[in-house]
């Protein structure tokens, strides 16, 4: 009988995105135990998609972390060697590189996720347990999660869906109606390994943020204040307001140029009162994941207005951001 329109639907956003996506095995070395010889051999699979016609793939840092190389599969299954790019492991990505024809390298529609809406439906698109494009289905179950990336450092704004995502879904597009990639699919909570319900997604503004600086740079270059945070229970122990406190500031940086000042001990033991930095551009920042999230969304040379406390007083200081070193 004649099709549903949600189930026509589907079958557009299918036929239109699954050219894009991808399948990645990752590579790794072994030696020949009766000669010297090494070869690659598979040891993980994942997804991506492609991000442009020059060839660039989009996937998780965690699906080639540690990988000695990695080969990319078509829609058509031909298949290409790719060189990595750059990678972020702080928000779990990671772009590849391929020699293909442009005809075979459609890139993917990108929409947007700072609107998206709880109970929106949103597509999975990848390729769980190995069995290449699979269409799940969903919707955005909740919006503004916060998700642990391989550095422990904290990704906020997830998307949290209950299309079934599974092991090799991870690097996959997460899509809305129109098949506009909102998302990243990168993680599943769940004891057994397997989806249960709840998935998590990078938001796409996030990623737009992120991939073309790995792409023109080949590394993710942070802009940096010349400052070293204390530790977190510094400010518990001193009762100083919510913030990061410093503890160091580098010779010659941004931060010393500014006049920012860190904690220290006097010539009698005691504490000098040192900056506590409470905002970046009036936002407020509770530690130094918060700070660190704020100063990635801005570029070296970049000037912004830091709030800092200092024995009781709160003043503003414009700063402006040099590249960091690491």
């Amino acid at each position: 009988g004649p099709l549903a329109a949600d189930e026509l639907n589907n079958i557009a956003v299918f036929k239109a995105v699954s050219p894009s996506v991808v399948n990645i095995t990752a590579l790794g070395v072994e030696r020949d135990f009766f000669s010297p010889r090494v070869t690659q051999v598979p040891r993980g699979t994942g997804t991506g998609f492609v991000w442009d016609e020059a060839g660039h793939i989009v996937t998780n840092f965690h699906v080639i972390q540690e990988a000695s190389g990695a080969r990319v599969t078509l829609s058509d299954q031909s298949s290409h060697k790719a060189s990595l790019v750059g990678v972020f492991p702080d928000r779990d990505l990671a772009v590849l590189k391929i020699e293909a024809p442009r005809g075979k390298l459609p890139p993917i529609a990108l929409g947007t996720s700072k609107d998206l809406q709880v109970g929106q439906k949103v597509y999975a698109l990848g390729n769980p347990f190995g069995l290449d494009q699979t269409l799940t289905t969903g919707i955005v179950s909740a919006l503004n999660r916060e998700i642990e990336s391989v550095t422990r450092r904290t990704i906020r704004g997830a998307i949290q869906t209950d299309a079934a995502i599974n092991p090799g879904n991870s690097g996959g597009p997460l899509l809305d109606s129109a098949g506009r990639v909102i998302g990243v699919n990168t993680s599943i909570y769940s004891p057994s390994g397997a989806s249960a319900g709840i998935g998590f997604a990078i938001p796409v503004d996030e990623v737009n943020r992120i991939v073309p600086r790995l792409i023109r740079d080949g590394r993710m270059v942070r802009p940096a204040l010349g400052v070293t945070a204390g530790p977190e229970n510094m400010g518990r122990a001193l009762g100083l307001p919510k913030g990061v406190p410093l503890v160091g500031v580098a010779p010659g940086g941004p931060a010393q140029k500014a006049g920012l000042r860190p904690f220290a001990r006097g010539a009698q033991g005691g504490i000098v009162a040192g900056d506590v930095i409470q905002a970046i551009d009036d936002t407020p920042v509770a530690d130094l994941d918060d700070m660190l999230t704020e100063l990635e969304r801005h570029q070296p040379g970049d000037r912004v207005s830091l709030t800092l406390w200092r024995a009781g007083a709160v003043r503003k200081q414009a700063v402006v951001l040099a590249e960091s070193e690491d």
